[in-house]
């Protein structure tokens, strides 16, 4: 069976064209699986790290309405204590409140945004119960409404505030590491196409190498021996390993320069015999 692939192998041959063409197409293809890689590779990545970054300016603006919602509320009970004349009750949507707060939970994967979240919740809870205190607080003629502000409300709804600051400076750099990875995602994204640059420049000199031993090589030896067989009369012995079209030229020069050497030999001894028959 070996002996039979081994012959086989012999037998089978390339034509020079077609180990040229099956050389550049080898690089061709590499060039192109490595840069449909990396369109395909950049694409997800960009997709991926483009959904985090918009979840995060989402986060951001959704953290900043509830600042701004309790802020807001907070000073509206202000002025109502610092004004005896106001008698509406500031009002509070409380269930819009929470829905942010839940979407907010819902977007964080994981990390320290989630408790953050949670302590925002917990917080708010317990300044809008104390909140709840003004109606019986502004009623009552015993309670100083400046001093249950300043000593209760104003501590819890300091401390709501200081979580939202703090999720709000976590979401600032979730954002930021975000755009570090679409930065590194980019970079990882062409290690494809630098690989594969580099092994298509392998692969030329590779080629280079190749035509060089194998072509150049020879028809420079081909030609140097034909011109001292034209030159001198030397007889034509180069020979070199191959089985295309180029050793078949070979192997034809040879052939021919041996027969014209042939027939100079029998001209030359057809002109000594005559010149013996006449002497």
């Amino acid at each position: 069976m070996f002996v039979k692939v081994r012959n086989w192998l012999q037998e089978f041959r390339l034509s020079l064209r077609a180990k040229v063409t099956l050389a550049l197409s080898a690089i061709a293809v590499v060039l192109l699986m490595s840069s449909i890689i990396s369109v395909l590779e950049y694409r997800r990545m960009s997709n991926y790290v483009s959904d985090m970054i918009a979840d995060d300016i989402r986060n951001i603006h959704l953290t900043q309405r509830l600042v701004d919602a309790v802020d807001t509320y907070n000073l509206q009970i202000l002025a109502v204590i610092g004004d005896d004349k106001l008698s509406t009750l500031p009002d509070f949507d409380r269930m819009a409140f929470l829905e942010h707060c839940d979407s907010l939970q819902e977007s964080f994967g994981a990390g320290r945004t989630i408790p953050l979240a949670d302590s925002v919740i917990y917080a708010y809870s317990a300044y809008m119960l104390a909140s709840l205190e003004l109606e019986d607080v502004l009623e009552s003629s015993f309670i100083n409404t400046r001093d249950w502000y300043f000593e209760r409300l104003q501590p819890l709804f300091g401390r709501m505030r200081g979580y939202l600051d703090r999720l709000g400076i976590a979401m600032y750099q979730e954002l930021e590491q975000n755009s570090k990875e679409f930065d590194s995602g980019f970079f990882r994204s062409i290690i494809p196409s630098a690989v594969a640059i580099a092994v298509g420049i392998l692969l030329v000199f590779l080629l280079l190498f190749y035509i060089l031993a194998y072509y150049v090589k020879p028809i420079y030896g081909m030609r140097k021996a034909l011109g001292d067989y034209l030159s001198f009369r030397r007889q034509y012995t180069f020979t070199f390993d191959g089985n295309d079209q180029l050793a078949d030229v070979n192997n034809s020069v040879l052939e021919l320069t041996e027969e014209n050497r042939q027939l100079r030999r029998r001209m030359h001894d057809l002109k000594d015999k005559k010149s013996s028959s006449e002497e």
